[in-house]
Formats: structure tokens, sequence, C-alpha cells
């Protein structure tokens, strides 16, 4: 698949609708961007895991393909202070992950959820730290949408361009402190913000997805 900006959002959402129908690279495409911290933890899942999912949303914004992503505050948690897709956990009023994704990223960042349409997922991703499976969720919005953030899940929102985003000399590798404890993990530089962990393994996938 060509570079985003050489197709109209028209045409980068049919192929990225007809790329998600192909087997996902999956792991491989994780592998790239696992942590220090993820290989020695070595957790699997087990029957205290829980079921979460984010949203991946694309839209058009001056003849560019953009995606938010969001900065998490600070707080007495695992992901306290990263940068994540909008998301959450799974509660038993969802019919499904699908509607997880959208209903937390309705209450993070404040979509209309009548204008997202879905185009598919990727792999979903087991989160040793905090014991959560997640799916990733791929949606398109045909216009930049106002964002709306929630205070107490959200301190920024970053709009990014995904031509940007896929720039491989954002690819680092540095120490990064969590929780007080240093860890190697490799990351993208978007913003001057690190991204990393299990973020940074989805967008690796997602990268694959459309380039190939």
């Amino acid at each position: 698949m060509s570079s985003p900006s050489d197709y109209t959002f028209d045409e980068f959402t049919k192929n990225l609708a007809l790329k998600l129908k192909n087997p996902l690279p999956g792991n491989a495409a994780h592998a790239r961007m696992i942590s220090q911290s993820r290989l020695r933890l070595a957790m699997k899942p087990n029957e205290r895991t829980r079921k979460s999912a984010v949203l991946i949303l694309f839209y058009p914004y001056q003849g560019e393909v953009y995606l938010p992503l969001i900065l998490r505050p600070a707080y007495d948690g695992v992901h306290s202070g990263q940068m994540a897709f909008p998301g959450g956990r799974y509660e038993r009023t969802d019919e499904s992950l699908i509607r997880t994704a959208l209903r937390e990223a309705q209450e993070e960042i404040g979509i209309r959820l009548t204008d997202v349409k879905v185009l598919g997922q990727l792999t979903e991703l087991f989160i040793p730290p905090s014991n959560f499976y997640v799916l990733p969720v791929v949606a398109t919005m045909p216009y930049r949408p106002d964002f709306y953030p929630d205070p107490r899940e959200v301190e920024q929102v970053l709009e990014v361009k995904f031509r940007e985003m896929s720039d491989k000399s954002i690819i680092g590798e540095s120490e990064i402190q969590v929780r007080g404890v240093p860890i190697q993990a490799p990351h993208y530089l978007v913003q001057s913000y690190k991204v990393w962990g299990a973020t940074a393994m989805m967008i690796s996938e997602l990268i694959d997805v459309i380039e190939s």
C-alpha cells in the first residue's frame, strides 16, 4: 500500500478495510516494539485476566490522515503518565469489545459515535502489568472531530499525522522510569512524547497492515 498521502481519505479507508480482512502480522509486528519489562515479567493470561479495548480512529484534516493519541494523567497506577489510544475495560453492558472501544472513546475524548465507522480490528494483545487483554479496534470519521477530553482520564489529546507516525526515524530506544523502576524500551517519539509498551506494539502492527 502506498503512503496515505497518495490517496484520498476515502481511498485510504477502503484500502485499510480490505487490509484488515487479511491475516494480521500479530506477534511478528509486536516483537519489534516489545519492552524489557514485558520480557522480564513473562506473565501469561490467567483466570483473573480482564478484557478491554481501544479505538484507533483515523480522520482527514488538511489533506492528511490523522489519528488521536491521549496522554494519561499522573496517578498511582501502572499506566500513569503514558501515551495511549483512548479505551478501557469491558463492561457487562457492552454487547461486544467493539462497543467497549467506542463507549470508552466517547467517554474519554468526547467523539460523536454516530459518525464513526468501524473498519476492523488488530490482534488482541495481553498487557502483563495490568493483566488485561486489549483489542485494538480500527475506525474512521469523515471529518476532524472536536475533542472534549475527560480530565480525570486524559491530560492531553495529541492529533498525529499517520505519515509522521510511520516515519522510521522516530523509532528509538531508551531508559524509561516506570513507578521508579528504570527499564529499557523501544519507543516512537511523537511530538516529544515517547510512545512505548502495548501502544507502540499496536502501532507497529498497524503500520505493517497499512504498508503491506
